[in-house]
């Protein structure tokens, strides 16, 4: 287990994980969502992101080419996966055995869903100084 794994917990965490996936969607896609949140409950991680469509994307969904961007993201999606899933392997000490990610056109939402091999165990906060 790694110290950034070992000293975060609860709200650290989600945030962690936030910043690691949206990090990895803005090098691959050149921008990330605008809001994204996450969260986890057992063996279960979220992240849940708004307007994560880049410009030519949005463009294509309003002429009528929604199901084109939703075909693209998915083959992104299956391109980021490895890189996603040991992001979240490492920030919280267990093995990724499934990933789901969807998107939505209007509203602009995107979520990726992470299935663990075990609970993520929630550490206490260290006391601030």
């Amino acid at each position: 287990m790694s110290d950034q794994t070992a000293s975060a917990a609860g709200g650290r965490l989600n945030q962690q994980i936030t910043n690691a996936i949206v990090r990895r969607r803005k090098r691959f896609l050149g921008r990330g969502p605008t809001r994204a949140q996450a969260f986890y409950r057992d063996n279960v991680v979220v992240v849940l992101m708004e307007d994560s469509l880049t410009d030519g994307e949005r463009r294509l969904a309003e002429d009528g080419g929604s199901e084109a961007v939703l075909g693209m993201r998915l083959r992104y999606e299956k391109l980021m996966r490895p890189e996603f899933v040991d992001a979240v392997e490492e920030l919280t000490a267990s093995r990724v055995e499934a990933f789901l990610s969807c998107n939505h056109m209007s509203p602009d939402l995107a979520a990726d869903l992470f299935v663990l091999d075990r609970p993520v165990v929630a550490r206490a906060e260290p006391p601030r100084a």
